[in-house]
């Protein structure tokens, strides 16, 4: 029935976009203001900023005590506040107060270590094996373009991986939550893997993705389930289900999940459960914080959006590496401004960039907060158009008009704000000094960021984008002519600045977006450009398996068969997004039978 499914609410998709057209002319335009939103409003001061729980302050603490002892050799701080307690946290407080110093402060590797073990339990011991209810070691369907014997058994691991990293919060969690920074989630998750052992907001996208090419509907559901418990509890999707995270989300998705999701299995109730909080989700991210106003050459005012995390400190799984960053400001406000930016960034899912640097070579002129990102700004767009979809799926047609004035006002903004005719591409805009204001900012063409990154072609993801074949063709000789098309995929920038969402590394969330866009448009030379970037993708990810035993977080596209590196953190693997994109891909382009897949 499935394959039926997926076929019909295709057709079903298409031609309700092809209505996208023929409405936009009828619907009467939009109003300056959002009716979708709260209106707009100038941020005053300094940002808003959401409370620490004194558990996180106490394992900050613990943190950075943890690295005056050992040394920043081998040193993960992510690794203390994700520590639950034993006891309650007064009675570890009072202990660890007493632990005998020496003069600079620090306390000896024994005393430490026994305090570790007396009052906590070890990371990671807080969530527990779950076994999924819809994993089959080879499911009925699976990748039937697969041909190849050999690439079929590997694809058939890559799918076995799912039982390895299903999870559940344990029953310490449920009854105890106070002794933990990991978050009660009601149902079972996928994690991306190694010192992630939590959900991640955008990761999930991938992994649904994945899950659905295995024929794992419950579980794909379940994830969506406890993304809008956040939801509803937190008011905003987390960055991830750590307590830590509440001050920030990441790049919205969930509606594209819920899509997904309903084009698999044509469940209308999951649609009809799903639709407030996409809702309440919109809002979120068109309220003051995320939303300015930006007027174009002919004077049209179009509302778009940045990402700002509601922080201005250390975070908490990074302190000890933020506060050493921050030495450099002299005075709070600058280092408050700095840690906002730092969070910023860790929502927009790229961290860390020179996307988001003044200066490449300089990262603390990191500016998240006064950019207009090209990416975010899609992921809204298609927000719109798959809740515009999803509530006429369910007879809610005030709604899905609603939100179809919505995506033809963003998609005029692309047109006005981020395309750059000269260099075929979408590009981020940076915002003037003074962002935070009440009146619009008038465009100017110099605050486009010329440089090239994988974002710039993000949009082609769209199909409002990827139906127009000239476009398609302009843009595909621009991404060829990009110096991002490498031997192992695309490339994130063209800096190699030691930054992990730089050159060289290629990441599968990108790899992924670019080619299902080109692979959708009518263009035969888009279609050939998306397999040949598809294939060498799958050939790295399979010879850095076949080498490691492990799929990988990131790939250096320089050189087939690699895992990337750079960044905060050693290298990790798992990996939830990478499995996810590689059984995308093969469901979509298969394997022939004789094609080699060896990095030859």
């Amino acid at each position: 029935m499935a394959p039926f499914l997926y076929h019909t609410n295709r057709k079903r998709h298409f031609l309700f976009l092809f209505s996208v057209f023929i409405l936009s002319q009828s619907l009467p335009p939009m109003a300056l203001a959002n009716p979708l939103s709260p209106p707009s409003s100038c941020t005053k001061g300094p940002g808003p900023v959401i409370p620490a729980t004194p558990l996180l302050s106490f394992l900050v603490r613990v943190q950075e005590t943890a690295l005056q002892t050992y040394g920043k050799s081998n040193f993960d701080p992510k690794h203390y506040v994700d520590l639950p307690l034993k006891s309650n946290l007064s009675t570890t407080v009072e202990a660890f107060d007493k632990l005998p110093k020496t003069e600079d402060g620090s306390v000896s590797v024994k005393d430490f270590e026994a305090f570790i073990g007396k009052y906590f339990t070890d990371a990671g011991d807080d969530v527990v094996y779950a076994e999924p209810v819809d994993f089959v070691p080879e499911p009925h369907g699976f990748l039937p373009k697969v041909e190849s014997p050999e690439v079929r058994g590997w694809a058939l691991e890559v799918h076995a991986l799912w039982k390895n990293l299903s999870r559940k919060v344990s029953s310490s969690v449920l009854h105890h939550p106070e002794l933990h920074t990991l978050l009660p989630l009601p149902r079972p998750v996928i994690i991306p893997g190694s010192r992630f052992t939590e959900v991640y907001y955008w990761d999930s996208y991938w992994v649904i993705r994945g899950l659905l090419a295995s024929k794992m509907y419950e579980t794909a559901k379940a994830i969506v389930t406890n993304l809008i418990f956040m939801l509803d509890t937190y008011g905003h999707v987390l960055n991830g289900a750590r307590a830590y995270y509440t001050n920030r989300s990441q790049p919205p998705l969930l509606s594209a999940m819920v899509y997904e999701i309903y084009n698999r299995t044509g469940d209308v109730e999951f649609v009809k459960k799903s639709l407030p909080p996409l809702i309440k989700e919109y809002r979120y991210w068109n309220s003051d914080i995320h939303e300015l106003i930006i007027r174009d050459a002919e004077q049209c005012n179009h509302f778009l959006n940045r990402y700002y995390a509601m922080w201005n400190k250390p975070r908490p799984e990074s302190s000890t590496i933020d506060e050493e960053l921050a030495s450099k400001f002299l005075n709070d406000s600058e280092k408050q401004q700095f840690y906002r930016e730092l969070a910023s960034t860790a929502e927009s899912g790229w961290d860390f960039s020179t996307r988001w640097m003044r200066n490449s070579s300089d990262f603390t002129t990191l500016s998240t907060t006064t950019i207009l990102p090209v990416d975010l700004n899609i992921f809204i767009l298609r927000m719109e158009l798959d809740i515009a979809f999803l509530a006429k799926t369910v007879g809610e047609n005030a709604i899905t008009e609603d939100f179809l004035r919505a995506s033809q006002k963003r998609r005029k903004a692309f047109s006005s704000i981020f395309w750059n005719e000269n260099m075929g591409q979408w590009l981020d805009y940076w915002l003037n000094n003074g962002a935070d204001c009440e009146e619009p900012q008038t465009w100017k063409a110099e605050n486009q960021n010329q440089k090239v990154f994988a974002s710039n072609f993000v949009p082609l993801w769209i199909d409002l984008f990827n139906s127009d074949i000239h476009l398609v063709e302009k843009v595909t000789k621009s991404l060829q002519n990009s110096g991002l098309l490498c031997a192992a995929g695309i490339a994130t920038s063209l800096t190699n600045s030691g930054q992990q969402w730089d050159f060289p590394n290629g990441w599968a969330p990108l790899q992924h977006m670019i080619v299902e866009g080109l692979s959708k448009s009518a263009s035969m030379e888009a279609r050939t450009v998306a397999k040949d970037i598809a294939e060498r993708w799958i050939k790295t990810n399979y010879v850095a398996y076949k080498k490691t035993g492990a799929m990988h977080e990131k790939y250096d596209v320089e050189k087939c068969g690699e895992f990337g590196g750079g960044g905060e953190y050693t290298p990790q693997t798992g990996f939830g997004w990478s499995n996810g994109v590689v059984l995308a891909f093969l469901e979509e382009f298969g394997w022939p039978k004789d094609k080699k897949i060896d990095c030859d």
